[in-house]
């Protein structure tokens, strides 16, 4: 309980006429991101956090107080786009290949749990669910669709993934002037070449021992 309030505290204290600048994430949440750099640590950490969000909504819907729609709103607005780190997380490690079965698996288990939450508020209809019933489906619909490209075989989304990239980077190069297009592949190849080289610990014409 203490968790909870403290961390109302900490996401509402702003008037809604600076919702827009809001962070999303706690100073204490964007610290443990950061310290989280395995994709897999990092997608059930931000589970974590939408948890968090909806604990929080669990409180305020169970006291009917005045002003509570505003906290409604902002934790809404804050659950969604930590659903929204989740996929841009996904995607780029899907990029790189890295196996995500793990952290999916974690996500597709709470999705589902976030939704049938979600859900079930939209069902009840609140006295104040007029303030915040278009993010609330918006949530809904975050989730709904997170939840589905998590439960996307993998291999099959990163190979799309990389030809949307490929298209975008195709696109663009079309609107640069041919000598920018020709020294960015340049300085590109340049940097592959520069990977491939790693220093070798032998001198000139020394081989290495066979292992025994």
């Amino acid at each position: 309980m203490r968790l909870g309030i403290a961390l109302c505290v900490a996401i509402c204290a702003v008037s809604p006429a600076f919702a827009q600048d809001r962070d999303f994430l706690t100073p204490s949440e964007v610290d443990q991101v950061r310290e989280a750099q395995e994709p897999n640590e990092r997608l059930l950490l931000y589970v974590r956090f939408a948890r968090l969000r909806m604990d929080l909504l669990d409180q305020y819907l169970a006291k009917d107080k005045p002003g509570r729609s505003i906290f409604i709103h902002n934790t809404l607005e804050d659950y969604s786009k930590i659903i929204e780190a989740i996929d841009s997380v996904s995607d780029d490690a899907l990029r790189h290949n890295v196996d995500l079965g793990k952290g999916l698996l974690g996500v597709t288990e709470a999705e589902k749990e976030f939704l049938d939450k979600l859900n079930k508020i939209q069902q009840s209809e609140p006295r104040d669910f007029d303030r915040y019933k278009f993010v609330l489906q918006a949530a809904i619909d975050a989730t709904t669709d997170s939840r589905e490209l998590a439960l996307e075989d993998t291999k099959k989304r990163g190979a799309e993934l990389s030809a949307a990239d490929a298209k975008e980077k195709k696109e663009r190069e079309a609107m640069m002037p041919s000598k920018e297009v020709a020294e960015r592949k340049k300085a590109a190849q340049s940097e592959d070449e520069q990977k491939k080289k790693v220093p070798s610990l032998y001198r000139p014409g020394e081989k290495p021992q066979n292992p025994l």
